[in-house]
C-alpha cells in the first residue's frame, strides 16, 4: 500500500518564486493545476493565480503554491520543480501518478 501525500515544492521552486517576486517587484502565487486534454489525457496548467478559499496552499518564506481541490487527487506524492536546462527554463512535475507523459512535459496520462 502507497502511503498517499500532498505534494511537494522543491527548494529549486521555491527560489525560483522568490527571484521572480524580486525582480517584478510583486509576489504572485504560483498555480499547478491538472485539466483534461493534452496529447496524453491530461495536462498542466501552472500559471501565477490568486488563491481560492479551498485551495491547498504550499507556502515557504512567503512563497506560495495553490492547488485547488480538484486536481489535487492527481498530484498526490508528486514534486514541483524548477529546471533550468538548455532547452529551457521552467516549473515541471516530477508526478509518480502519471503512467505514461508526452515529451512536452505537460501532458501526461493515469
Amino acid at each position: 500500500m502507497t502511503l498517499t501525500l500532498p505534494p511537494r515544492v522543491s527548494d529549486r521552486a521555491f527560489a525560483r518564486l522568490a527571484e521572480i517576486a524580486e525582480d517584478t517587484g510583486e509576489v504572485k502565487a504560483l498555480r499547478v493545476a491538472v485539466d483534461g486534454g493534452g496529447c496524453s489525457g491530461f495536462q498542466y496548467d501552472i500559471r501565477f493565480d490568486q488563491p481560492a478559499d479551498d485551495d491547498l496552499i504550499l507556502e515557504r518564506d512567503g512563497q506560495r503554491v495553490l492547488i485547488d481541490p480538484v486536481s489535487l487527487p492527481f498530484l498526490q506524492n508528486a514534486v514541483i520543480d524548477f529546471s533550468d536546462e538548455l532547452i529551457g527554463a521552467r516549473f515541471v512535475i516530477d508526478n509518480p501518478n502519471a503512467s505514461s507523459s508526452c515529451g512536452c512535459g505537460i501532458s501526461f496520462s493515469m
